[in-house]
């Protein structure tokens, strides 16, 4: 059993990796960090790209062994006997292995047997696995066949066929929509409660770490802070405000004009109809009173935004600045504002019997932010793919750029840029290396070329010298964005582009979405962060194929009955599952 003290216990743990290259330096995930995590709770761990979350997690996985220090599981040094701890824990790391030609039983029985579990015991357990994930209707479908929120709960199925003491869980619900991540938190919720469960989980989004007992705030290998969500939120207090913006301006340029106010601002975001911020100091409130600000109250993750900007502070770093897109010049005639740039009508697809996208019709105007939105298996990603060229309509019109797709594909690619929600640049090169390979590919070459990398690294403030694997998540983002608009593209897709990067990372990466449109880019994005759909002009939801709303952030909320200043989390759970439960009438009917 795990001591009194704690059921993990980190003294003064470092753990060193060594360069990507003979000449680069090590990196210290890890410094001197001491923890104390209690039994029988949930325990977040959150923090930017490299704070050392998911390295603390594969320590206390005996996967790792630490550079120096002592770290106890279970009562257990961990580097002295991993295999005793690993018999009593399970781990789900970000990219769990599932065997997707398998079905959904073959996976489960084929992780019972890695683990031993005999035959009575997985039968029980089994049963309660699948009833608390709603799987047991699709037992005989191949895993390779269910959606990205089905697969996560399967993923958590099969690392709990046994009944561990701890669960470890490396950001499960990354690249999971609203609907799939509620649910995966109602698994986890109910394990904890049933089974005294001891949880410790790494996420990206603040309002899962507001469900946990203690959060931990990583940063640069140590632990910035500790507490409950209600103790790390008054880091903010009196600090926060909310302004709306004046007649005729978005949301995201008021939240453009307040972040270029460093001196006076640590963060902004648009939320509802308003732009909420959290200023330096309480002498900076003249700044609020200019913009009309109110005051509110503080969350859970304007705490966290407040001790990273002390952090960077402490360490005599700049804050995270946004990166203005000064490298992209579109001058286009007021004819062509007017013109729409994308045109889908009547757009259909249909994989055998299957149809993926149903008769779906919309326009998009340059240097509009459009934003596709819809569950894990809705159909925005075969829609996506349709609209960038990658994928043929079965029927149906489809124009980008002015060029009709199915008969001047190629063209009409050579006016898009593309940001895969995969890093899908060559990790084996330099940031220098990749950047000149796809600015050839687009069909950049001599002075031009040079000149738009030069340019495009000093926009992204990247190290040309980089090996581009050993990027953290935020700065591949960039990289992605950098070589993507190499050859000033006329529309940029961008695929889930801030999937598994942090809040800080996020922060700049929609700053300089924002730019862009500003300066006459049209910019396609799917997201599951529903906050970021926030900075769209419009956004359409899509689910089982069929469009279900399509409007302003405004005109969503408004549809799915709801105040303006409510959420977008919400909102799309409501029109989804309002939307579902006619389709179930209709077929009940029938």
């Amino acid at each position: 059993m795990a001591t009194e003290t704690g059921i993990v216990i980190a003294q003064d743990l470092v753990r060193v990796f060594p360069g990507a290259t003979k000449k680069a330096p090590e990196v210290r995930a890890l410094d001197s960090l001491t923890m104390n995590i209690r039994a029988g709770e949930l325990t977040a761990l959150v923090g930017p790209d490299g704070a050392g979350k998911t390295t603390f997690q594969r320590l206390i996985a005996g996967l790792y062994a630490p550079s120096s220090g002592s770290l106890t599981v279970l009562g257990t040094d961990v580097s002295a006997d991993p295999q005793s701890v690993q018999n009593r824990i399970s781990y789900m790391p970000q990219r769990f292995g599932l065997y997707e030609d398998l079905s959904v039983q073959e996976n489960l029985d084929l992780y019972a047997d890695l683990h031993g579990v005999d035959q009575q015991t997985r039968k029980e357990r089994f049963e309660r696995l699948l009833t608390i994930t709603d799987l047991t209707r699709f037992t005989d479908r191949p895993a390779g066949k269910l959606s990205g929120g089905m697969k996560q709960k399967l993923g958590l199925a099969c690392t709990l066929v046994r009944s561990p003491e701890l669960l470890l869980l490396d950001e499960p619900s990354v690249g999971v929509d609203p609907l799939s991540r509620r649910d995966l938190w109602k698994i986890i919720e109910q394990l904890v409660q049933d089974e005294q469960l001891s949880v410790i989980i790494s996420t990206a989004y603040m309002d899962e770490a507001e469900r946990c007992a203690q959060v931990y705030v990583m940063y640069q290998g140590r632990i910035l802070a500790q507490g409950t969500p209600d103790e790390l939120r008054k880091k903010a207090d009196g600090l926060t405000w909310q302004a709306t913006p004046p007649d005729g301006m978005k949301a995201r340029s008021l939240q453009a004009r307040l972040l270029e106010n460093r001196k006076h601002v640590i963060d902004a975001v648009p939320k509802g109809d308003a732009v909420r911020f959290i200023c330096q100091s309480d002498s900076d409130e003249p700044l609020a009173r200019e913009h009309h600000a109110t005051r509110r109250d503080a969350e859970l993750e304007d705490g966290f935004m407040v001790l990273l900007h002390q952090a960077q502070h402490q360490n005599e770093q700049a804050p995270s600045d946004p990166v203005k897109a000064d490298m992209v010049s579109t001058q286009q005639s007021a004819e062509a504002e007017d013109k729409p740039v994308i045109v889908v009508r009547d757009l259909v697809r249909k994989f055998g019997d299957f149809t993926a996208v149903a008769s779906t019709s919309f326009e998009v105007r340059r240097g509009e932010i459009f934003g596709l939105l819809g569950p894990n298996g809705a159909g925005k990603t075969t829609t996506f793919r349709m609209l960038c060229g990658l994928l043929p309509a079965t029927s149906g019109h489809l124009e980008v750029a002015g060029m009709n797709l199915r008969t001047a594909r190629a063209k009409a690619r050579a006016r898009i840029g593309y940001v895969s929600q995969k890093f899908a640049l060559y990790g084996n090169l330099t940031v220098r290396e990749n950047l000149t390979f796809f600015g050839g590919a687009y069909g950049l070459s001599g002075k031009h070329l040079a000149q738009q990398i030069e340019t495009s690294l000093a926009q992204f403030s990247l190290d040309p010298d980089a090996i581009s694997g050993e990027l953290p998540g935020g700065f591949k983002q960039r990289l992605s964005m950098a070589a993507a608009l190499l050859h000033e593209p006329e529309i940029v897709f961008l695929d889930e582009p801030t999937s598994g990067i942090d809040p800080l990372a996020r922060r700049a990466f929609w700053y300089t979405i924002g730019e862009l449109a500003n300066k006459g880019i049209t910019v396609i994005v799917t997201t599951h962060f529903m906050e970021e759909a926030e900075y769209c002009d419009r956004i359409a939801i899509q689910d089982a194929g069929k469009m279900l709303a399509l409007g302003t952030p405004r005109e969503v909320r408004q549809k799915a009955g709801l105040e303006h200043a409510a959420d977008m989390n919400t909102a799309f759970i409501a029109i989804v599952e309002n939307a579902r439960a006619k389709e179930h009438k209709k077929e009940a009917k029938a």
